[in-house]
């Protein structure tokens, strides 16, 4: 009867949050307690599936909360030299015209720091509009390859070394494999390739 009680508490609170949190909640009640709570928490916020991590989306919506704008570039860094911890850090766009960079905390989705771009980059432009969105990005990279994303980035300069080619978003992802993948897709179409695979491991 306790245990219930308990259950049932748990769940009614994270029912605010919605309903998919709320039955993962409920079907992790058996092991109960803190852990259980965390987890739902850091769903809600983002997480890409991993206990204790908060995915690009949630970092995304962190961020923008923080600084209305655009979000051109996220990656995470799994040992940030200023705390120790793992962070994402976005760049982002304002709607005041400025650049930001937004440090969010990878295992609470909290803000850090949002500071203004130190104005070393002093060519750097407005992003240009694109049909595709970073989110949109995320999900047709994700299509291709599962996995984890670990980095988006903006590239609408318009050439590199190779010459003149479409602005695209840059994913990084993680795949269940271990193994690091990096796919381009048009900022255009939406059309998802393989820049290259990173597969280069210890050799024993």
């Amino acid at each position: 009867m306790k245990r219930n009680i308990a259950v049932a508490t748990l769940t009614a609170a994270v029912l605010v949050g919605g309903g998919l949190v709320a039955t993962a909640a409920f079907a992790d009640s058996d092991s109960g307690g803190k852990d259980d709570r965390t987890a739902a928490a850091d769903r809600a916020a983002g997480d890409t599936g991993a206990a204790g991590r908060v995915g690009v989306d949630g970092a995304v919506a962190a961020a923008l909360k923080a600084v209305p704008g655009t979000v051109t570039e996220a990656e995470r860094d799994e040992d940030d030299d200023d705390r120790a911890r793992a962070v994402w850090e976005l760049d982002v766009y304002g709607s005041d015209r400025v650049w930001h960079d937004v440090t969010v905390d990878a295992s609470s989705g909290k803000v850090l720091s949002d500071r203004e771009d130190d104005g070393d980059d002093r060519d750097r432009h407005a992003p240009r509009s694109s049909a595709v969105s970073l989110d949109a990005a995320v999900k047709a990279a994700l299509g291709a390859q599962a996995g984890t994303v670990t980095s988006v980035d903006l590239d609408d300069d318009g050439d590199d070394d190779r010459g003149e080619r479409a602005p695209h978003w840059d994913v990084d992802v993680t795949g269940k494999d271990g193994k690091q993948h990096e796919l381009r897709v048009d900022a255009k179409s939406g059309k998802v390739t393989v820049d290259r695979d990173d597969n280069d491991g210890d050799d024993d």
